[in-house]
């Protein structure tokens, strides 16, 4: 009796499918705030391709991301809104971005998975008529109106003070016509709600808000807006964090990203 219960046992486990036992894993991926509505729609697809991966999206500021990287937060993956945050968790970038040599990311795991661009927005009926970078300068020079923009610490906000430097705008004789977002999220729902007269968002961030761009920033006003993305050091699922990226850079991901308007550079 033993043996036949043993063989009967057997032929069970035999019939039931291998991925049953396969080990059910949370990927914990920390993103810019401008990818939540792509992420979350990739999520879904992604599960048909890794069912037993669950993505955990933390979406915010790449700077708040940074500083909580830093601080030890568990993450296997990081997308970045600009380079500038992820250089400063790069070993191998210059000094000046990373000036303590901080050492958090997989070597040979990082590379440049998006473009973006940084659009100029208006709440609705455009109450302070503007329509061009060029209104908006003349316009915050007469103090005739409110620009919503991200802080000094999120990418938004440093290409806005990159735009500003451009046309020789000071951002502290400005402060009465400025108001701030922790992210652009924040700076989006300013101009949606109309808080704000304009708004210096992505045009990926204008899409999904049903905003229509008046302006795009051009590269020679702010630079390239690129998304680097990486696998961190400390990752517990590394091999599960680089599949994940892989997929990022596939077909269908991207079909998704350009649906908003990003550019995919990994293709």
């Amino acid at each position: 009796m033993k043996k036949l219960m043993l063989c009967l046992m057997a032929l069970v486990l035999f019939a039931i499918p291998a991925a049953a036992f396969a080990e059910e894993i949370d990927l914990i991926v920390f993103a810019a705030a401008s990818m939540t509505e792509t992420l979350n729609q990739i999520a879904e697809q992604y599960k048909e391709i890794a069912p037993d991966v669950t993505l955990i999206y933390t979406f915010d500021s790449s700077g708040t991301l940074k500083t909580q990287i830093q601080e030890g937060a568990d993450c296997d993956v990081f997308i970045s809104a600009a380079p500038k945050q992820m250089n400063a968790l790069d070993v191998t970038a210059s000094e000046e971005a990373n000036p303590d040599k901080l050492d958090f990311l997989l070597e040979g795991t990082r590379f440049n998975l998006l473009e973006n661009k940084v659009a100029l927005c208006v709440a609705e009926g455009n109450p302070a008529g503007i329509n061009s970078y060029d209104d908006l300068v003349e316009a915050l020079k007469g103090g005739k109106v409110m620009l919503a923009m991200g802080n000094s610490d999120v990418p938004v906000g440093q290409y806005t003070q990159k735009i500003f430097a451009y046309y020789g705008l000071d951002e502290a004789e400005l402060s009465a016509n400025l108001t701030y977002g922790s992210n652009v999220k924040e700076v989006t729902t300013a101009v949606v709600e109309a808080t704000a007269d304009a708004g210096i968002i992505y045009g990926t961030d204008a899409f999904s808000a049903g905003l229509t761009p008046v302006d795009t920033a051009t590269k020679e006003m702010c630079g390239q807006v690129i998304y680097p993305a990486a696998v961190l050091k400390e990752s517990a699922h590394p091999e599960e964090a680089k599949a994940f990226l892989e997929y990022l850079q596939g077909e269908e991901a991207s079909k998704i990203f350009e649906s908003v308007g990003f550019t995919p550079l990994a293709k």
